[in-house]
């Protein structure tokens, strides 16, 4: 791995115990809960055959080839090997590390190595990038050139990828949530905390409204919210693509303007950057200037369905109209249910609105295969995943699906418009808004 990391080291933030890498390598408990193992049957595709190639990089014996490049950019991190793992193999640390390597190295393919340059170097830097980005897309899909191309089936015959780049990018929101929301929003009753709220970059600029939703939930639920003006993108998706050194610029702007004592929690909405935050004080653990910064926002970063059922959810005690007798269904964000061990809140929130039939989705933690950006530079494989994603989906015919990732959101809803399926997606915030009456 790195240069400056001991040999026999996968490196990374913290060092692992090399011992229990060896270990791990014979177990192979973890194969089954593997999405891109279940695609190819390849040993090489799994956990167990991916730590293997770490391990022959880390002591020597091989250098970055295709295949160990290949083999990294096709794993999806969704982190289901950690849960399935009886040693605690942080293997999304492995896997991200790895990256950090291929991507100082150059070695990333061309489409994964100019996309993160464009929207991630650049892009999601800055907040006003990001919303000028919004705008000219916003001008773009109004003008219907998006639709006409889409028809014609023109942008499939130009190239593949660019068809796929179009069909997966979000309608951006009328209104970045940034321009909309205050900086302090007061509780619609007696103050019970006061919390901080990450607007986040795609969250911000395509899906406006649930953050709006998130944020009059938590007024609904005694919260003044908090929006620190000098937030920025939590960094996620560029520490899981291997550009660290800018995950950690952004992830200590974070820190400076969440570290706010007289705020009790800082509450998300998004699965990844809620993963994220609460790394950052793992991430600055040896940093003397911000590893008591970074370890209390960490402590205080809590998912809104966790946050929720800890401090005493109550849905309306009637039946909201809009939900009353319909079929409602649960799909597990991959960085919730596996990397934040969130999975029995959410379910035990949705349960508690009163009138609605839940029904379990099967496999509901087997990633969709959206993953961060994966859907994008992988996009065959993605759809692979998908359409098993799509198969349980139409096994239990729900009218409803909740999730609590944009990713997924974007991910299920292409699957269904393919379908020409009528099932209606909903984000948890927006659902538990709606089941509150509000």
């Amino acid at each position: 791995m790195p240069q400056n990391v001991p040999q026999k080291s996968f490196g990374g933030l913290k060092t692992l115990n090399y011992d229990i890498l060896v270990n791990c390598i014979h177990c192979g408990l973890c194969l089954p809960q593997c999405p891109t193992y279940a695609l190819t049957g390849n040993e090489r595709s799994s956990p167990r055959g991916r730590i293997r190639l770490m391990k022959s990089v880390a002591d020597g014996d091989l250098n970055l080839s295709d295949v160990f490049v290949d083999e990294m950019d096709f794993c999806l991190d969704c982190q289901a090997c950690e849960t399935a793992c009886p040693a605690g193999v942080k293997y999304g640390e492995l896997v991200e590390t790895a990256r950090v390597q291929i991507h100082e190295a150059g070695r990333e393919p061309w489409f994964r190595r100019m996309s993160k340059t464009i929207l991630l170097g650049w892009v999601f830097m800055r907040r006003p990038r990001l919303h000028a980005l919004a705008s000219i897309l916003r001008f773009v899909d109004r003008s219907g050139i998006p639709s006409a191309l889409r028809k014609s089936g023109l942008l499939g015959l130009i190239s593949h990828r660019l068809k796929a780049l179009e069909s997966l990018t979000p309608k951006m929101s009328p209104r970045p949530s940034s321009d909309i929301l205050a900086s302090v929003l007061p509780p619609l009753g007696p103050r019970r905390y006061r919390v901080g709220f990450l607007t986040g970059c795609i969250m911000d600029v395509a899906f406006a409204d649930i953050n709006i939703d998130t944020v009059e939930l938590l007024r609904h639920h005694g919260c003044e919210v908090v929006i620190p003006p000098a937030q920025e993108c939590c960094g996620s998706l560029h520490g899981h693509n291997g550009d660290r050194r800018t995950a950690l610029k952004l992830a200590r702007a974070n820190i400076e303007a969440f570290d706010d004592e007289t705020l009790d929690y800082v509450v998300m909405n998004s699965s990844g950057c809620g993963a994220f935050m609460k790394d950052y004080g793992h991430f600055f653990a040896d940093d003397p200037d911000l590893a008591v910064k970074a370890g209390r926002v960490s402590k205080k970063t809590k998912d809104i369905t966790e946050f929720l059922q800890e401090t005493g959810f109550s849905p309306s005690p009637k039946p909201v109209d809009r939900f009353s007798g319909r079929k409602v269904t649960y799909h597990d964000a991959c960085h919730l249910v596996h990397t934040q061990k969130i999975s029995a809140q959410p379910r035990e929130l949705i349960r508690s609105v009163p009138g609605i039939d839940f029904v379990e989705l099967p496999e509901s933690t087997w990633c969709c295969g959206s993953a961060g950006i994966y859907n994008v530079v992988r996009y065959d494989d993605s759809m692979k995943l998908l359409d098993r994603k799509m198969q349980h989906i139409r096994s239990i015919t729900p009218e409803i699906l909740v999730t609590g990732n944009p990713g997924c959101m974007i991910q299920i809803q292409h699957g269904l418009r393919q379908e020409g399926r009528h099932v209606e997606l909903m984000h948890t915030a927006t659902f538990l808004r709606h089941a509150c009456g509000i």
